[in-house]
């Protein structure tokens, strides 16, 4: 763990758009709006700041398939300044959260798929994005974590999480 690290939630501003560089890599920018904790004393109302986020690679690809205009999104990462010229040769300085990973902020809409997609919502390659549970956060992979499983689940009854999966008599049972 470094000391650059700075986790952020928001909901996007606009959809975000899949671009990738001259040698293929994919590459996303997009905004969050992110509320501050406290009440401003002029307004009593609390402020936004709106805060840049640059995703790669199969986080990038993540993103744009399962994320669109509104969506509430956590994404945790690191504060990179970059400084530039802009068209009139003036100096500029931009501060933008690298993400190394991006998760669900809020529930799956209208109880359709994330994203619009088939399938589990998560990116399946080592170490790329983020994994989508059902309704809500998820929790990185990386090449320490195999994938959830498509079927069956664990040896022994016991999921990846470590819970015992319930047969459908069982279920009934449950107080909710």
């Amino acid at each position: 763990m470094s000391l650059n690290h700075i986790v952020i939630m928001g909901r996007l501003v606009r959809d975000p758009e899949l671009r990738r560089t001259q040698n293929g890599t994919a590459v996303t920018t997009f905004t969050l709006a992110v509320d501050r904790d406290f009440k401003s004393k002029t307004t009593g109302e609390k402020e936004t700041d709106f805060i840049d986020v640059v995703a790669w690679r199969a986080t990038a690809e993540f993103v744009c398939n399962y994320f669109t205009k509104g969506r509430m999104a956590i994404a945790e990462g690191r504060l990179q300044l970059r400084d530039w010229k802009d068209k009139d040769g003036n100096n500029r300085r931009a501060a933008e959260v690298v993400a190394d990973n991006v998760y669900f902020g809020d529930s799956k809409r209208d109880g359709a798929p994330a994203g619009g997609g088939e399938g589990p919502s998560y990116a399946s390659a080592p170490g790329a994005g983020s994994y989508g549970a059902s309704g809500g956060y998820g929790a990185p992979l990386s090449s320490g974590y195999p994938p959830p499983p498509q079927s069956g689940g664990a040896p022994g009854g016991y999921s990846a999480g470590g819970f015992v999966e319930l047969d459908d008599e069982q279920e009934g049972d449950l107080p909710f």
